[in-house]
This record gives structure tokens, C-alpha cells and sequence, in this order.
């Protein structure tokens, strides 16, 4: 059933009202003024206060307790971002994260007083290598992409150490994540799309690309259209042949998780999303974890610093080597996503991260089959964690796939992705994860069985959408190009 309709939530300053007071302050010391003058030059000082909102301390509260009221995430409602499994997050891994021995650790500690972090960290890169079967782990980028780019540096740092700097060339699947191209040329690489073929990568295109400049090629798997490669074992071995490495993009990982070691089909180095796959929040773009996994040969080029095991229970920090790429984030890392991925593994053990990845490719085929009569399905009847649907039917209505995706708001579900991967015209790309059950995926697609039939008998009720939020259709384009950043004007 549609919601109700939304109404907007005054800013601070509508509420504001003259005299209100929610703040006490001491008194500035009488020197306050002549310290300013002498610290900081006229130019740069303001030459009348600013407008503030005068407010009392409930209002204050009760403001920002709406607002949370409004923020939409998968502890509010069911969120099938395709290719960002965006699952539930135990609350025990926040509980752990929060515990005072890592909230209040400072980086700049002696490693003699981390003794219990770098434990952590240590055995998290040894959990990480055993799912992968790569054991060289660095904990160090913050995000997928930057995963992307760290690895990178490394297949750059490997074959230069070879002398074959000429190896500067990635070859990228027209089904690879958007990201994958930006980080080869951010190396310094040239990049060539290999086309697909019904879905999957076309060997002959393959074939026909390789050459003595390939320095690796770049392959998510399962890729965007949430097809395994099943050619992926002779992928690896063409690559490999003609001198290659084989990098995984280890974005869709949480199909595989505890089923499937990458190094076993042919990956020489990959990256992973503490952030997707093992469940740690998103937090709105970031910070996130990308932490990169190698084979054993290219572990030497890890970014710094590296947590080594001396003895039985005692860690230590190398901070410098010759071959490493260097530092690519501050300190150790993002401590306490480490810390939520470590939980999220120890209470789940290999037994349940093979219930995760099996009950992720269940829910995302039977949502399929729920809703693949009333959309187009370019690419097969079956699929692995995520699947994509062809909006072009609904588009001869005038219906388009942003459409579909903004009637959905008033549904009170968060839209899948849209428009991606680009070889799909009117692209919706779903990923139901794991940590949703039969009756939110049966609520899911009858809501899509409903837009699709309005489509046909009511259009102008989808191309409205939304209609129960706050706001409805929004400028997106005059939003990007010319924001409004302030508000109110001059204030």
C-alpha cells in the first residue's frame, strides 16, 4: 500500500524566535577582544555577527529527532541498491566497536600499548586471506574504489620491478563496476572495454586484446548484471599466458563469501568491501574499508604499514620496505569498520557465511521470479546476489526507469539502482541481500507488479511519483550543475 503524505520539516531558522535561549556561556575574559586583533588579520574577521537561530534546547531536540525520523536506511526500510548490499547490520558489531579500548585508542601510541588492535587487525588480514585464498591482505584503503586504485599501484610496482614498464595497459568488461576505469587511468594505465556476450565476457574479445603491453585485467565476478563468468577459469588462463595479472573486483563478493576462493578460479589480487560484504555500514558514501587481498609473490608491495606476528602473542608495525607502494591512508586504517568486519566474522564462522552468500542468491532468484513476467529480463531467468530488469516495455507507455524507481518512494521502499550497467537501456538493478525475508520480497514485488500495471493503464500516476515524500520530483540536473548551499540567502 502507498504511504501518506509527508510534510516538510521546518529548518532551524523558520523556528527561530527572538530571546529564545538554549545555550549558557561563560563570560569572555575582558582581554577576548585584543587577542582576536592580535591573532587574526582584519581581512578575515567578520564585520557583524552572524544569523543564527535563536531556539530553546527541546526545540533543538526535537528538531533533530524528526529529522533522524526521516533518514532512510535498511534498520527503517527494505533498500535494494543493486551492487552495494546494502544488508542489515548486527547492532552487536556497533556494540563491540564502541567498547572504550578502541574509542579512545590514539594513533599515535607506542604498538607496546595497541598490543589487542594490531592482534585484531592481524587476524582479520588472516580471515580475509583464507576466504580469498590470496594471503598478502592489506587493511589500509578506505573504500571499494580506493581498494581498486591501491591494487593498482601494486600491479604497477610489480611490473615495473620486472623491468616491463611497458605493461600499462587494462582491459576492463563492459560489465565491470563504473569505478574500475577511473582507477586504472588514476594509475597511470590505458584502459580497453572488452564487449559481452550474452551478458558475459566474450572470450574472442579476449582473446583479441591481449597483448605484451596487458599489465591485468580487471573482472567483477559475478559481474554487474549479476551473471557468474563461468568461463572464469579460462579467462584467468589466457590472461595469464600472455603475461597478465588477473584482478578481481571483489564488489559482489558477498556471493560467493564462504563458497568460492577467487584464487581458486585464477585471481592474482582483488579487492573487498568491509563495507558491503561484511557487514559494516555504509554511512552515507563513506568512510568506508577496501581492503586489497594478493597472491603471496606480490604481498612485498603492500601499502604501510604491515602488522607482523612475533613469537605467540606478541604484533609489531613495519613502517618501512623497499617495495612496498608506499602509505596510502593515515595510520592503520578505518579501526573501527575493522573492528565491526572482525565481529561480523568471529559470530558468524565459515558454516554461517556459507548460510549468508546461499540465502543472498536464493532471495535475489525468487524476487526474480516474483517479478520477470511483468518486466523485461535481458539476460536469463536465473542469477546470482543481484539481477537487472529492462524498463524498456514500460517506456513505450512513457514510462521510464526513473519513473518505476521514484513510484517506489511511495511504496515506502528504497529504489533499486538505476540506469546501470549501461549496456542495459532502462536499467533497474536489484539486490535483495540476505538479511531480508519471503514476505518483504513478495511486499517488494507486488509493488513492482503494480507500477508495471499502472504503467500500462495509468501512466501519468508513476511519471508524477513521488508523491508521499516531503518533496516531490525534484530538479536532479539543476541540482548538480548549480546547488544551493546556503541557506537563506546571505545569511
Amino acid at each position: 500500500m502507498a504511504l501518506g503524505k509527508s510534510e516538510p520539516i521546518p529548518t532551524l531558522l523558520e523556528e527561530s524566535v527572538a530571546g529564545r535561549i538554549g545555550f549558557s556561556l561563560p563570560e569572555e575574559p575582558s582581554d577576548t577582544q585584543q587577542l582576536v586583533e592580535e591573532t587574526i588579520p582584519a581581512a578575515l574577521r567578520r564585520g557583524q555577527a552572524p544569523k543564527l537561530p535563536e531556539l530553546s534546547e527541546v526545540q533543538v531536540v526535537r528538531h533533530f529527532t524528526r529529522l533522524s525520523e526521516r533518514t532512510v536506511g535498511v534498520d527503517t526500510t527494505f533498500y535494494p541498491l543493486g551492487s552495494c548490499t546494502m544488508k542489515y547490520n548486527p547492532k552487536i558489531n556497533e556494540l563491540v566497536a564502541s567498547f572504550d579500548g578502541f574509542v579512545w585508542t590514539h594513533p599515535w601510541q607506542p604498538a607496546s600499548s595497541l598490543q589487542g588492535l594490531l592482534e585484531i587487525y592481524y587476524e582479520l588480514c588472516h580471515l580475509l586471506g583464507e576466504l580469498t585464498g590470496l594471503p598478502g591482505v592489506s587493511l589500509q584503503p578506505a573504500a571499494g574504489a580506493h581498494g581498486e586504485f591501491t591494487a593498482l599501484l601494486v600491479v604497477r610496482a610489480f611490473f615495473d620491478a620486472r623491468g616491463e614498464r611497458d605493461r600499462r595497459e587494462v582491459l576492463i568488461p563492459d560489465t565491470a563496476h563504473g569505478t574500475n576505469p577511473a582507477s586504472a587511468a588514476r594509475c597511470g594505465f590505458e584502459t580497453r572495454t572488452l564487449k559481452s556476450l550474452e551478458g558475459r565476457l566474450d572470450l574472442k574479445a579476449l582473446e583479441q586484446a591481449l597483448n605484451n603491453k596487458t599489465a591485468c585485467l580487471m573482472i567483477t565476478n559475478p559481474n554487474t548484471l549479476g551473471l557468474f563468468e563461468r568461463d572464469i577459469a579460462r579467462i584467468a588462463k589466457l590472461v595469464h599466458e600472455a603475461g597478465g595479472l588477473v584482478y578481481l573486483d571483489g564488489a559482489n563478493f558477498n556471493a560467493l563469501v564462504g563458497r568460492v576462493r577467487p584464487s581458486d578460479f585464477g585471481a592474482d589480487l582483488m579487492h573487498l568491501n568491509l563495507h558491503k560484504t561484511f557487514s559494516v555500514p555504509h554511512g552515507s558514501g563513506g568512510p568506508g574499508a577496501g581492503p586489497i587481498c594478493v597472491r603471496e609473490d606480490l604481498a612485498k608491495y603492500l601499502p604501510l604499514p604491515w602488522v607482523l606476528k612475533e613469537g605467540n602473542s606478541s604484533f609489531r608495525l613495519v613502517t618501512e620496505h623497499p617495495c612496498s607502494v608506499g602509505k596510502v591512508r593515515c595510520f592503520l586504517g578505518n579501526i573501527p569498520n575493522i573492528v565491526r568486519a572482525y565481529t561480523y566474522l568471529r559470530q558468524l564462522g565459515l558454516s554461517g557465511l556459507r548460510d549468508v552468500s546461499g540465502h543472498a542468491v536464493l532471495n535475489a532468484n525468487y524476487l526474480l521470479h516474483l517479478v520477470k513476467e511483468h518486466y523485461d529480463v535481458p539476460y536469463g531467468n536465473r542469477c546470482m546476489h543481484e539481477f537487472v530488469i529492462d524498463g524498456t516495455r514500460q517506456k513505450k507507455a512513457g514510462v521510464k526507469a526513473l519513473d518505476i524507481a521514484k513510484k517506489l518512494l511511495d511504496y515506502g521502499f528504497h529504489p533499486p539502482t538505476t540506469y546501470f550497467p549501461l549496456i542495459v537501456p532502462e536499467a533497474l538493478m536489484i539486490e535483495p541481500t540476505e538479511t531480508e525475508n519471503k514476505h518483504t520480497l513478495e511486499e517488494f514485488a507486488q509493488a513492482m507488479i503494480e507500477i508495471a500495471e499502472m504503467a500500462e493503464t495509468k501512466p501519468e500516476e508513476v511519471t508524477c511519483a513521488p508523491v508521499t515524500t516531503p518533496v516531490s520530483r525534484l530538479d536532479e540536473l539543476a541540482a548538480a550543475r548549480a546547488p544551493v548551499l546556503v541557506w537563506p540567502e546571505g545569511s
